[in-house]
């Protein structure tokens, strides 16, 4: 069986907002699409991948399952993205697509008779009286998740968190000053049944001098259920960590749990966001129990912007109703430690940052610096893309979570570029070197090699110091 890495998808897939379902043995991931290097978010078709159960290092691209072209709404333009979707399977047996497009402040609906074909638009969700969700003056509809109870009931829930930005920005529609909301539908998966219902998750101000303060409710709302209650899963305004929530209520009561993952493990052995392990950035996923196991899944930002996201995913602790931070990896997927051999490419490094730190990906392309960055050379969608590590320099460093290292006595690196010096193997953030690599001047792709002395399973510091910069392209093992 071969290995799962972080990101689980192909280099070239941008999948961000990642929402995974179990469907008859297998996994599906179904999220928003980034393009690479893209003006914007959500750039392209939605599409789908799936694994099965039993090894979901074996993901299957299923194609395009819903274009945008397919909305009443759907015109081309970076004011039209299509935003994070949700699926869940209906009464009927039929799966149902939630989405929206721009900041319309309406949920659309798509369906589909198998978990991964061609989505066909059945229409928006609204109220009995034929009212569209969305045109009673709510706060902005945005971010649709949606569960199939146990007992056939259906639910939505939507919201925005409090911000400043100018309401044409936001479509003209304010944001949710309480919170995440969530309805009720009736059985044709379009109406409402109730709501919308405030359902304890609480926003900015309305959190201060609760559990919830430091963590308060900004978007991305998904709702899973677990051991019989609900655990409602949502980004904080902080943008780069997700949080739980949980109630024995499907649409009330909600009570602050924790982190579930940082994607700069910001809150991870008094890791600050100063000191991030990753660059920080939005992020929006959830949970799913596969064989009695939990995963979280998340996305990660890359080439220096917020616009090219991909799909990432960690193996975490819950025990007695509660979650417990998952930890960044390369191996996320894998159900282990990678082995200790062969080539891995640079791309699957779970931390990246300079001397001088990481930062949080916006809107707004950050210059080259002194930061190294995740990148490729190919344009959007080229299946071989040459994604690597650029512009790594004096005082970069990538770390590789985890390696088995036991029968490893050589390490080395595939790189390119002009700089000159040496890279250092630790299995310790501060440690001394398990390797010392000696680069010498000069251009072109090129490997180099060195004695390695860590052994079992350990974290794998790779840090440049010398001058110039070089792009790295893999680790190697022997």
């Amino acid at each position: 069986m071969k290995q799962a890495f972080n990101p689980y998808l192909p280099s070239y897939e941008y999948i961000p907002d990642g929402e995974p379902h179990l469907f008859d043995g297998r996994v599906y991931v179904y999220g928003s699409h980034d393009k690479f290097d893209g003006a914007s978010f959500c750039l392209n078709d939605y599409v789908a991948w799936s694994a099965p159960a039993d090894d979901l290092a074996d993901w299957r691209y299923e194609g395009v399952i819903f274009r945008r072209g397919q909305d009443p709404d759907g015109k081309p333009g970076i004011m039209n993205a299509m935003y994070a979707p949700d699926v869940c399977r209906g009464p009927d047996g039929r799966y149902y697509l939630y989405y929206f497009i721009g900041y319309r402040g309406l949920i659309s609906v798509a369906v589909c008779d198998t978990p991964a074909g061609s989505y066909e638009f059945l229409g928006h969700v609204r109220y009995p009286d034929g009212t569209l969700l969305g045109k009673k003056g709510e706060p902005l509809q945005f971010d649709p998740g949606v569960f199939a109870d146990d007992d056939g009931k259906i639910y939505l829930y939507t919201g925005f968190g409090p911000v400043r930005y100018p309401a044409f920005l936001l479509g003209g529609h304010r944001p949710s000053a309480h919170g995440a909301m969530g309805f009720e539908l009736e059985r044709d998966m379009l109406t409402l049944k109730s709501g919308p219902a405030y359902i304890g998750v609480k926003g900015r101000p309305e959190g201060k001098g609760t559990p919830y303060e430091g963590h308060e409710f900004f978007e991305a709302s998904s709702l899973r259920k677990f051991g019989g209650r609900y655990y409602f899963i949502y980004s904080s305004f902080r943008g780069h960590e997700l949080c739980w929530a949980v109630s024995d209520s499907p649409l009330s009561g909600f009570e602050y749990g924790g982190t579930l993952v940082s994607n700069g493990d910001v809150g991870l052995g008094g890791i600050t966001e100063r000191d991030a392990l990753n660059y920080l950035g939005n992020t929006h996923g959830s949970v799913i129990e596969i064989g009695g196991k939990y995963y979280v899944f998340y996305h990660r930002h890359t080439n220096r912007h917020a616009f090219s996201r991909q799909a990432c995913a960690e193996r975490i602790s819950f025990e007695d109703g509660r979650f417990t931070q998952a930890e960044l990896t390369s191996c996320g997927l894998n159900g282990g430690p990678l082995e200790g051999r062969g080539e891995y490419e640079a791309r699957i490094a779970c931390g990246l940052y300079s001397r001088s730190g990481s930062y949080f990906s916006g809107v707004m392309k950050k210059p080259k610096g002194k930061r190294p960055y995740f990148t490729q050379s190919g344009k959007d969608r080229d299946c071989d893309p040459d994604q690597y590590i650029a512009n790594f320099r004096e005082g970069s460093t990538a770390l590789f979570r985890y390696f088995s290292f036991d029968d490893v006595t050589s390490a080395g690196v595939r790189i390119r570029g002009k700089g000159g010096g040496k890279i250092l193997f630790r299995t310790e953030r501060d440690g001394g070197p398990a390797a010392v690599i000696e680069i010498p001047r000069g251009e072109g792709e090129r490997v180099l090699e060195a004695p390695f002395s860590a052994k079992g399973v350990k974290p794998l510091y790779v840090s440049y110091a010398g001058a110039g910069k070089v792009d790295l392209l893999a680790v190697i093992f022997s």
